[in-house]
């Protein structure tokens, strides 16, 4: 399928994005918006819901460890109000996010990630509200927390409103969306870029690679590139849906609970939303770098006894839809994005794991700035893929993720 003209191929594009998820269907909605001459091609199907960008829902929020990551998701929530305006699309559930702790699961409740990513995000001037024990107990009576600090600017994504959104206003800007499409090769010649499919040649200006865990495929039909992004597949170790009784249903929904996240334990809470989802969804990433006997936390079961006794007469199945899917993840677990060493006009992003998505919109225009701006005027420095094309550099990434950086 193919939405928009196809170019001839001795017309010479703007821009051809390879891989159509949310990554890449940004850049091109961003790019589209400048420039008229915009190709993006996909190996599966946009919208293919065993892929990373598609689901139901997934959280947008800012409370980080790191400072730079809590002002590009403060600046991506931006970017999604202004897409919300420009498409007439609501794609916001702004239910808010609230981030837990409890003494009887991690007592040094300072050292929680909690109160560690309140103290960050209140140096960087928007920190959350702080609720005090008796607002907890009557706002949230299925918890048990000691600890709750509400971010109400966050909440959840519609993941398919936003998939609806962006096909829609790419066609409506004549990009051509080819599917099912095999990139063969990806030729710099002189100041182009020749891109080989399947379905014949494209000619570009510039070309950005968006291709999740096709990326390397990808990034070895470039002539002499020697980069391969070290990526493995993640998803959530267990994720579950609950469905509370219908007397308790009330204060489940996204009207009245707010993402709740306990990432000392890796637990994140969904709450519902009417005409999304009509399930509690609890998803458990059991961290690598989080001790099992710091928390004592070591499934849903035990957390929901633990910390949300409200959830324990709600019927309870395992998440087998489109809400479980395969994440790219990084050895060093920092975004790759930037410039393809060795390969002129030729950008790549990837490695967003299951933290990526509410940073869409900043990366999609990140890479168009990159491609077809001269540059952007953030610095990503730490996020250029020539990290990886050092043996040593390479090499280091393999080892143990830094605490501050896995729970993103």
């Amino acid at each position: 399928m193919s939405q928009g003209p196809a170019y001839e191929s001795e017309d010479v594009l703007d821009l051809v994005v390879v891989g159509g998820g949310v990554m890449g269907l940004f850049t091109a909605y961003h790019a589209s918006a400048a420039f008229d001459r915009v190709v993006v091609l996909e190996r599966g199907t946009v919208g293919d819901p065993t892929t990373a960008s598609y689901g139901r829902t997934r959280s947008y929020r800012k409370d980080y460890l790191d400072p730079l990551y809590v002002r590009l998701a403060d600046d991506a929530m931006t970017l999604w109000s202004q897409f919300e305006r420009e498409t007439g699309t609501d794609v916001l559930v702004r239910c808010g996010c609230m981030n837990i702790a409890s003494a009887a699961v991690t007592p040094d409740l300072a050292d929680t990630y909690a109160q560690r990513s309140t103290d960050v995000m209140a140096r960087l001037g928007v920190a959350p509200d702080l609720l005090r024990d008796d607002e907890i107990a009557a706002r949230y009576p299925y918890l048990r927390a000691d600890l709750a600090h509400l971010d109400p600017a966050a909440g959840l994504v519609d993941l398919a409103a936003v998939t609806g959104a962006l096909t829609r206003t790419l066609a409506a800007r004549k990009v051509a969306v080819h599917e099912r499409v095999e990139t063969t090769a990806v030729v710099p010649d002189l100041d182009l870029v020749r891109v080989q499919t399947d379905i014949g040649e494209f000619t570009a200006r510039s070309v950005v690679i968006t291709a999740g865990h096709g990326t390397n495929d990808v990034l070895a039909a470039v002539p002499g590139c020697d980069l391969q992004v070290p990526l493995t597949k993640d998803r959530p170790s267990e994720a579950k849906y609950f469905v509370p009784p219908a007397g308790e249903r009330h204060r489940y929904t996204a009207d009245a609970m707010p993402v709740i996240a306990y990432l000392d334990t890796g637990v994140y809470v969904h709450p519902i939303v009417d005409g999304v989802i009509d399930a509690v969804k609890v998803g458990y990433y059991n961290p690598p770098d989080i001790p099992r006997d710091r928390t004592g936390v070591s499934d849903i079961a035990d957390f929901v006894a633990k910390v949300m006794p409200g959830l324990a007469d709600a019927s309870a199945s395992d998440v087998r839809d489109v809400d479980q899917c395969d994440y790219d993840l990084v050895a060093d677990d920092e975004f790759v994005l930037g410039a393809v060493p060795g390969a002129p006009h030729v950008y790549v992003g990837v490695g967003w794991r299951g933290t990526g998505y509410k940073f869409a919109p900043w990366v999609g225009r990140t890479l168009f700035q990159l491609a077809l701006q001269d540059g952007t005027v953030y610095d990503i420095a730490r996020f250029d893929p020539s990290r990886f094309t050092d043996p040593t550099v390479a090499a280091a990434a393999d080892g143990p993720t830094a605490p501050e950086e896995d729970a993103r």
